[in-house]
């Protein structure tokens, strides 16, 4: 039976399926996270101003943030849709046939290609609408129990299995806990391996119950469907908390049914100038060092490093750098 039920906001949703709980993507270590803490998404690089004052953009190498994007154009949902425990002997065509009618689809599920299985190994897939107004229809569509939406869908050998529904709503990608402060790009630091289920205003409110002084977090997501890609970034309002959470060097993320341990880097950014020589010895390029040792948190060119590094006490300081060629590119924001 089929209920129809208002959009819920959804927190916390767990996979069931042969594997366990899925809450991410197998094969994908780390979340997504490269060498240096660099992330893809919306990422603080620009301090912005008090309220009243113009405020600058933040940078992004490859999207904008969802109210940038989801909001003009009228979208609320990405249109990469999480379906988990699906039968295991539910085929692509299948699986395919029993969501078309919500509209124009590709279902696709981690190394597809590479497999060329015609059944997703892990009992679960991925639902690429060809339009965003296909997710709500399917949402309209399920059955909700509690914090989390059902359909049911059947196989050669299994009729109307529950299977679990996940949508990704936009605005969960970004969460500002403290609009009074400025957002500083040396106080950011780089969360790899997120659960996908993990919203933005939860990341926020551990990272703020394990260190303080949280003022803005925000979910790494892909440019084109604007899907988790399982990192993400938060930035402190002060000092003592970004060296408080970088010297973990790991946090336990633990939310309704998550209970995850990840790396936490500083973030790495690529068009800052060298602390040390600002520029004058390496003919006014960026610094492609960082040191994330709290004895120097700088930025240093490649001169620079060699010269503080060969100091006693500090030749054993590892460079972060950040990987990559593109350049983050400035993007509108607003606060929430």
């Amino acid at each position: 039976m089929y209920v129809n039920r208002k959009s819920p906001f959804f927190t916390g949703l767990v996979d069931d399926g042969p594997g366990g709980n899925l809450l991410e993507e197998p094969g994908v270590p780390g979340g997504g996270g490269g060498g240096g803490g660099q992330l893809d998404g919306v990422v603080p690089v620009g301090v912005l101003g008090q309220p009243g004052h113009h405020q600058a953009p933040l940078s992004s190498p490859s999207r904008s943030s969802p109210h940038s994007q989801g909001s003009e154009t009228g979208e609320r949902f990405s249109r990469k849709v999480f379906v988990g425990g699906l039968p295991p002997d539910i085929a692509e065509e299948e699986i395919t046939s029993s969501f078309q009618c919500f509209g124009a689809l590709v279902v696709d599920w981690p190394h597809k290609a590479e497999s060329k299985s015609y059944f997703p190994p892990k009992g679960y897939a991925f639902l690429l609408f060809q339009d965003e107004s296909s997710v709500q229809q399917l949402i309209d569509a399920c059955i909700q129990d509690e914090d989390k939406l059902y359909l049911c869908v059947s196989s050669p050998t299994i009729k109307d299995k529950p299977v679990q529904i996940r949508p990704w709503r936009l605005s969960d990608a970004d969460f500002v806990l403290d609009a009074s402060m400025p957002l500083d790009p040396r106080k950011t630091v780089f969360v790899g391996g997120v659960p996908r289920p993990l919203k933005a205003v939860e990341l926020a409110m551990i990272m703020d119950r394990l260190y303080g002084g949280v003022c803005y977090a925000g979910i790494d997501t892909d440019p084109e469907l604007k899907y988790p890609k399982g990192a993400g970034r938060v930035a402190f309002s002060n000092q003592q908390s970004y060296i408080a959470a970088i010297s973990a060097r790991f946090v336990q993320l633990q939310h309704s049914d998550i209970d995850k341990r990840v790396e936490v880097k500083p973030y790495v950014l690529d068009d800052q100038m060298c602390d040390e020589c600002q520029g004058q010895r390496c003919g006014g390029k960026f610094a492609p060092f960082f040191c994330a040792n709290v004895t120097c948190l700088q930025y240093y060119c490649e001169h620079c490093w060699a010269t503080i590094h060969s100091r006693p006490g500090r030749e054993f300081h590892k460079p972060l750098v950040k990987e990559g060629a593109d350049r983050p590119r400035a993007v509108p924001f607003r606060w929430c």
